[in-house]
């Protein structure tokens, strides 16, 4: 079973949030807010937020943005992950990959079903790589986004957790770019 390993010190990474929707505002983005919240809880670094409209061209372009910035390790996103008409977070995601993490959306799911039971096939949760940027898709509900963060990002962006985390592999994410 994994757990946190107290004898090794903490390394915060650096967060970037991004709320899609096209009704919220900040003062109104409560999966946004709770996101923010728990990254800052749990001693890592925020370095932006934003909310982008359901637009995958506009989504695409901020991912692009913060996937070229050194300073951000990781995407976080909330909402336009369902399957409607406007729901598009997965592709613009998908689109900008060098890696999917399958068992990202897999496992959000299991979890999620034990939940909210079959209703949980509405969700296309994902997460990936690009450019040694993990990028991770969660649904738009203040609850999704804290069993996302609670149950799965919390303990991968912990680099205390043993036996394996994501954290110990960002060096080696961009090996295949390295010169022979």
């Amino acid at each position: 079973m994994a757990k946190i390993d107290e004898t090794r010190p903490f390394k915060p990474v650096h967060i970037a949030v991004m709320t899609v929707s096209d009704s919220r505002t900040e003062a109104n983005d409560t999966s946004g807010q709770a996101l923010v919240d728990l990254i800052a809880r749990d001693g890592h670094a925020l370095k932006a937020r934003t909310i982008v409209k359901d637009e995958q061209t506009a989504i695409v372009a901020q991912l692009k943005a913060w996937i070229a910035d050194p300073e951000i390790d990781v995407v976080i996103s909330t909402g336009g992950t369902g399957v409607t008409g406007r729901d598009v977070t997965p592709e613009a995601f998908e689109s900008v990959f060098e890696k999917k993490i399958d068992g990202f959306g897999e496992l959000f799911r299991w979890l999620s079903y034990q939940k909210i039971g079959t209703s949980t096939i509405q969700s296309r949760a994902t997460g990936g790589v690009a450019n040694a940027t993990y990028l991770f898709a969660l649904p738009g509900s203040p609850s999704a986004a804290r069993d996302g963060w609670e149950e799965i990002l919390k303990f991968q962006l912990d680099n205390r957790l043993r036996p394996c985390n994501l954290v110990e592999l960002m060096p080696r994410l961009n090996e295949h770019l390295k010169k022979k």
